[in-house]
């Protein structure tokens, strides 16, 4: 992977799609005072480097599916090939390879059957997995929906104001409902848009169109449909190393039933923290953690994480490689 050095304008590009990752790079380029050239061509060259991917993703909940967060314990030199076999399996958004021979990876299955299939189905039967468990990702206060806040902070209050003006963007946790009203059943128009945002979040409203078979004015109308439903947000992908962010972490933990809530909401509003939510299994929190190197990894252990009440344990781990994220396998390249 080429080293990508960052501007401040690239910072700014960052952070706009942040806030929408669909936003015209004409309207971008009006917020930063520059040509839509030019934020064409920074966004481009982000993307083409691994930077930065803006990916639709669905709201498990609204489909009727839960998400599951699987650990695998297996003989260090089997790993790599079984988190690479994990990535390629439709069925996971994400994978990751920690120390000590553990895969930390996010799927997606149905209660029953896809449960059985994923759960025992997906792995090998082989002495070099030690062991695996399998919890509910049942509240999720940063990821997904609710984006990274240190991923940067280029904008000012104003820029952001306007590209949520005109977006209509800008959720919260407190926006995502706990509850669904019930499984939504996408047809072919929204299954063939939610395949091809997938693969590209800002694919225009021509290609869609063009993919789908339809008029680009159904697709704008179902596109918005989608999203304002609920069912359909973008994520937007950042690697954190161009942004001076060189320690990532997965950390599980054990906090009191009654303090659950208070600290996963409290952790949200941590720069370090790019991932948190709530889990069934002997730990009821885990997070992933971006540090800019490892003291501040130490001092957030000691400090951001010492000083909220009712955690009672933590466990760390850091991450190693990053196999697949955002639903994209990372080529092993991309990850020195």
């Amino acid at each position: 992977m080429e080293t990508v050095t960052l501007d401040g304008l690239d910072r700014a590009l960052l952070h706009a799609l942040h806030v929408d990752g669909r936003a015209p790079f004409r309207r971008i380029a009006e917020v930063l005072g520059v040509s839509d050239q030019t934020v064409a061509r920074r966004y481009q060259r982000l993307r083409a480097a691994g930077v930065v991917r803006v990916v639709g993703r669905t709201d498990a909940r609204l489909l009727g599916q839960v998400d599951w967060l699987t650990r695998i314990r297996c003989v260090p030199d089997a790993a790599a090939p079984l988190a690479e076999a994990l990535a390629r399996r439709p069925d996971t958004s994400w994978v990751s390879l920690l120390s000590g021979g553990e895969i930390v990876c996010n799927a997606r299955a149905r209660l029953r059957p896809e449960r059985e299939e994923l759960l025992l189905g997906a792995l090998p039967r082989s002495p070099r997995v030690l062991s695996v468990s399998a919890h509910y990702l049942l509240r999720t206060f940063v990821g997904g929906q609710v984006a990274w806040s240190g991923r940067t902070s280029a904008l000012t209050e104003g820029q952001i104001g306007r590209l949520r003006a005109a977006a209509g963007t800008g959720r919260t946790a407190s926006d995502v409902p706990d509850v669904p009203s019930g499984p939504d059943v996408p047809d072919g128009l929204d299954r063939a848009l939610l395949a091809a945002l997938a693969v590209d979040g800002r694919a225009s409203l021509a290609a869609l169109a063009a993919g789908a078979g339809s008029p680009e004015t159904t697709v704008r109308r179902r596109l918005a449909a989608l999203i304002d439903g609920g069912l359909l947000f973008l994520d937007v992908d950042v690697d954190p190393r161009p942004l001076g962010f060189e320690v990532e972490a997965f950390c599980w933990l054990t906090v009191a039933p009654g303090r659950l809530a208070a600290v996963g909401r409290a952790m949200a509003e941590h720069p370090e923290v790019g991932f948190v939510a709530a889990t069934t299994g002997p730990s009821n929190l885990v997070a992933g953690l971006v540090c800019r190197d490892t003291g501040a990894f130490y001092d957030y252990l000691t400090q951001g994480l010492g000083e909220l009440e009712g955690v009672v344990a933590v466990e760390t781990a850091p991450l190693l490689r990053s196999v697949k994220r955002a639903g994209m396998m990372i080529p092993s390249s991309n990850n020195l």
